[in-house]
């Protein structure tokens, strides 16, 4: 029987209808899934396709698009006579029933399939409405908390958390007329497409910042990179790390506040860090004083272990603060490029040691190292590159977080 729910605290204009309550069973029959490992399916060709559980947790959305979304092949045509009756159809949607933590019962609806017939994998649980529902309405809604919540105390497992389809039966579905419904699947549908487009251009950014740095920077054994500026030509030179850097201890400035080192902002203010660090703060006339263009060598070589500072304060005598020794002749935001690079860290292996709680740096072996380096022109303008490159992938990564953040908010806010 249909009860009547409670209305969430967002609506469309016009739409003041009580929601539906049914139980799960009344609105869904289960669908037949495989068992066919990632060894069973293949990027190129068959007569039928498979949605992965794994697929699901990671790579989909909460609506997926078979079409554009590169769903595998059945290696083995045998297979698809076997799921006659469980082809996957638009509308369909499916369940991850297992997973390392609560994700377990993500879902996904299927909006667009591939030509080729489609069946679900391995640990999923496929489901066909009984009834019609609003395009994009159920993969929102059975990714909201409003509905996932009913599902964590049926989870089972502690290493491997899953969701059996006894406890999808023993779940509420609710929903507003069908017009409603289309409307909350196209506001959501639409915010979904432009996390889409900024994460694309996000990566795209990123990959393109990753080929400079191999290109803009000689390889091995080469004294030029492979692109440069126009107007510079002269070779780069080869120095000892130690000819060009100097380790400095500058102690004794406690009135000077503490700095923290990140994975990628560098050297922050540990009041804006967002982790308390408890210490006494009597030590700290012990602390290192770190300069502007500093660069901070940390207990642990995350992105590299070399944090630049943009920053006057002091950091941990246990880290070691050093600069160049020709400030006019060096950018120290070309370094911070650089040792931030992949190429860099790589070359890191030959002056790091330990590997039980992650790497550390020899900073007297690193110190004996060859580092090549332009005219401070060329270095400017190298910098300025990459500078303006990191200002658009944070643009693109603060639109992502922005979004992210109005779905997550609209989730909660329009759904019971």
């Amino acid at each position: 029987m249909t009860e009547q729910a409670k209305v969430p605290e967002i609506r469309f204009a016009g739409f003041t209808d009580p929601w539906e309550q049914r139980k799960f069973g009344d609105c869904f029959e289960f669908l037949k899934s495989n068992t066919l490992s990632r060894a069973g399916l293949n990027g190129e060709n068959g007569t039928a396709r498979n949605v992965h559980y794994g697929d699901i947790l990671i790579k989909f959305g909460d609506c997926l698009d078979g079409e554009r979304s590169d769903l595998p092949f059945i290696t083995d045509d045998t297979v698809l006579p076997k799921y006659a009756g469980s082809i996957l159809r638009e509308g369909d949607v499916i369940f991850a029933d297992t997973a390392e933590d609560e994700t377990a019962g993500k879902c996904v609806e299927l909006r667009k399939l591939p030509k080729e017939p489609t069946i679900s994998g391995l640990h999923t649980i496929p489901a066909r409405p009984r009834f019609p529902f609003g395009t994009g309405y159920l993969g929102h809604y059975l990714n909201s908390d409003a509905y996932h919540r009913q599902l964590l105390p049926l989870m089972q497992g502690i290493k491997v958390i899953s969701v059996s389809k006894a406890a999808l039966q023993d779940t509420q579905v609710r929903f507003p007329g069908l017009s409603e419904q289309s409307a909350i699947g196209a506001a959501l549908n639409e915010i979904d497409s432009l996390i889409t487009l900024h994460q694309r251009k996000y990566d795209k950014l990123v990959v393109f910042k990753k080929s400079m740095l191999e290109k803009m920077f000689p390889k091995d054994g080469e004294s030029v990179p492979e692109i440069r500026f126009a107007g510079f030509t002269d070779p780069w030179e080869q120095r000892k790390a130690s000819e060009v850097f100097q380790i400095v201890d500058d102690r004794g400035h406690p009135t000077l506040p503490v700095l923290s080192a990140t994975q990628n902002q560098g050297m922050i203010y540990r009041d804006d860090s967002g982790r308390y660090i408890g210490h006494d703060e009597s030590n700290e006339i012990g602390y290192k004083r770190v300069l502007p263009g500093d660069f901070v060598v940390h207990l642990r070589s995350f992105q590299g272990g070399f944090a630049h500072s943009q920053y006057e304060g002091i950091t941990s005598p246990a880290y070691t603060v050093f600069r160049a020794k020709e400030p006019t002749s060096h950018s120290d935001r070309f370094w911070k490029h650089w040792f931030m690079s992949e190429h860099f860290i790589a070359g890191l292996s030959t002056v790091t040691y330990g590997i039980r709680d992650g790497r550390s740096i020899s900073v007297d072996e690193f110190m004996n190292t060859f580092l090549a380096f332009p005219a401070v022109e060329e270095q400017a303008a190298i910098s300025r590159l990459f500078d303006y490159l990191d200002d658009l992938i944070t643009l693109h990564q603060r639109k992502l977080e922005l979004l992210q953040n109005i779905k997550k908010s609209l989730l909660d806010k329009m759904f019971v």
